[in-house]
């Protein structure tokens, strides 16, 4: 299924159509990522639904990842989720252990497909890495994304270890014919080590993908309004932001 993703708009507003929302692991931002790129886009007059195909580690009745884009971006972003767990695990690990059902590619592309029909963006995001399972047949989130023709944007940690699984990712990526829209740091500390400065440099070159944007630590912790507001200055223009990632080297080399 084509939901007719381009990636980016080319009006300088922004991703258009579906992106898919991934990461190197796990608590490394892809949902305060997600939601700024929301708060961009409604900010420009854009609709926007997100889509959560698999949460896990959330009660019945908790709030889940989406829910959270939706208090962060604003009440104007739809939101679905498809499949919730309760424990804290990869979906199909935790579908098995709850006896509850999984959640295929397919599923995920028809929902997406269908949100992609009614809105300028639809934000897929993933639970965890590209690759955990989350079905019983082994398929992931790249397999969504292939079937969408999507493309896919990579949250990244700013900090030791994070070229590794960078790296690894955008060649799964392209082994799998898959776009890498970009890369977004998910959580840049108030007081990055050496590590951390020298990644912005490296990580595009390791994962031949552009830097896009660098969310600062704890942004999720803004007030909603806040949160709106500098959403923009966190993101690139291909995110719909204004963020300029050779001023961001500059500043921090």
């Amino acid at each position: 299924m084509d939901a007719g993703s381009t990636g980016v708009s080319g009006t300088g507003r922004g991703p258009s159509g579906v992106v898919v929302v991934s990461g190197t692991g796990t608590e490394i931002g892809k949902t305060v990522v997600t939601a700024a790129i929301a708060a961009a886009a409604v900010a420009a007059g854009r609709s926007v639904a997100v889509l959560k195909p698999a949460q896990t580690g959330v009660g019945p009745d908790e709030p889940g990842d989406a829910a959270e884009v939706a208090r962060l971006a604003g009440a104007g972003v739809i939101t679905r989720e498809l499949a919730r767990y309760p424990e804290p695990l990869a979906p199909d690990t935790a579908a098995r252990r709850s006896g509850l059902a999984t959640v295929g590619p397919a599923e995920v592309a028809e929902a997406a497909g269908k949100l992609a029909a009614e809105h300028d963006l639809v934000l897929v995001e993933g639970a965890g890495g590209l690759l955990v399972r989350f079905d019983e047949a082994g398929n992931t989130l790249a397999d969504a994304a292939r079937l969408l023709r999507a493309p896919v944007l990579l949250v990244v940690p700013a900090g030791l270890g994070t070229l590794n699984s960078a790296a690894l990712t955008g060649e799964a990526l392209r082994a799998r014919g898959l776009t890498g829209l970009g890369l977004v740091v998910g959580s840049w500390p108030t007081a990055p080590d050496l590590a951390s400065r020298c990644n912005l440099a490296d990580l595009p070159a390791v994962s031949e993908m552009p830097l896009l944007g660098a969310v600062p630590h704890a942004s999720g912790s803004l007030t909603p309004a806040a949160f709106r507001a500098a959403a923009p200055g966190w993101l690139a223009p291909d995110l719909g932001g204004d963020w300029s990632a050779a001023d961001f080297l500059r500043a921090w080399s």
